[in-house]
């Protein structure tokens, strides 16, 4: 496990947001990110559990998230300009983003795999994290000392049969996240990394291997320690790296 431990106030007076926030890692990190003292925006497509997460942070005591409703898979590019117009005249700025959301799409051989299949998880797990990236890269740039974080997976960084989209597109995750930390380096005051976060217990994973004892598993509260160092001040200066979780 990625050794690091975060000062409780690690993101105090930051706003961070989370795609994906509302189960799995993406709640596990926007519960995190709060409990450190960040201002959390919790963005995914399913209302309820975004709320469900709202609701945890607020009885903890954290400061004040919020919900943020967005489908990825349909949102057009002007919904893209709005959210970053509301982020801004709500918060001024953006301290971090974490890119969390993403899907799997069929695990089958990509001579079996359908184009639409194929360009599905395409436009979710990299047209819209592009279209996030630039949008709110200017609200990034407000910040001090901006953190943009993206999730890839060992089937990006090693191609992998039967990962098709999803492998392609981890691997388009990578490139997205080097091209824009060489952009950024030493001109702007962001950075850019990836965590592959590894064998973890959560419902995408079990629907990749529906067979693994998921208890084999470490939670995602258990992976946070990289999700932490990379949205906090001790990593600046880090930009371009690949990190694993585990």
């Amino acid at each position: 496990m990625f050794d690091y431990s975060a000062h409780p106030e690690l993101l105090k007076d930051r706003v961070i947001l989370v795609t994906g926030a509302g189960r799995g890692i993406g709640a596990a990190a926007a519960k995190t990110y709060a409990a450190h003292g960040a201002t959390v925006l919790l963005l995914g497509k399913t209302e309820a559990n975004l709320t469900q997460v709202y609701d945890e942070i607020e009885a903890a005591g954290h400061p004040q998230p919020a919900v943020i409703p967005f489908n990825l898979e349909t949102a057009l590019p002007h919904q893209y300009d709005e959210l970053a117009a509301m982020i801004e005249t709500e918060f001024g700025h953006l301290d971090g983003l974490l890119h969390n959301a993403s899907i799997i799409g069929p695990r089958t051989p990509l001579e079996q795999l359908s184009g639409e299949n194929f360009m599905r998880v395409m436009h979710v797990n990299v047209n819209a994290m592009f279209m996030l990236t630039s949008t709110l890269l200017p609200l990034l740039k407000l910040s001090q000392d901006a953190s943009v974080v993206f999730t890839s997976s060992s089937v990006g960084r090693k191609g992998r049969a039967y990962w098709g989209a999803y492998g392609v597109s981890k691997f388009a995750t990578e490139g997205l996240m080097q091209t824009l930390a060489d952009e950024v380096d030493t001109v702007a005051p962001v950075r850019s990394n990836s965590i592959n976060p590894g064998a973890t217990r959560t419902s995408m994973r079990a629907q990749a291997y529906p067979g693994e004892n998921p208890l084999n598993n470490p939670t995602p509260e258990e992976i946070m320690p990289v999700y932490l160092y990379l949205m906090g001040p001790d990593s600046t200066g880090i930009n371009g790296q690949a990190f694993n979780a585990q």
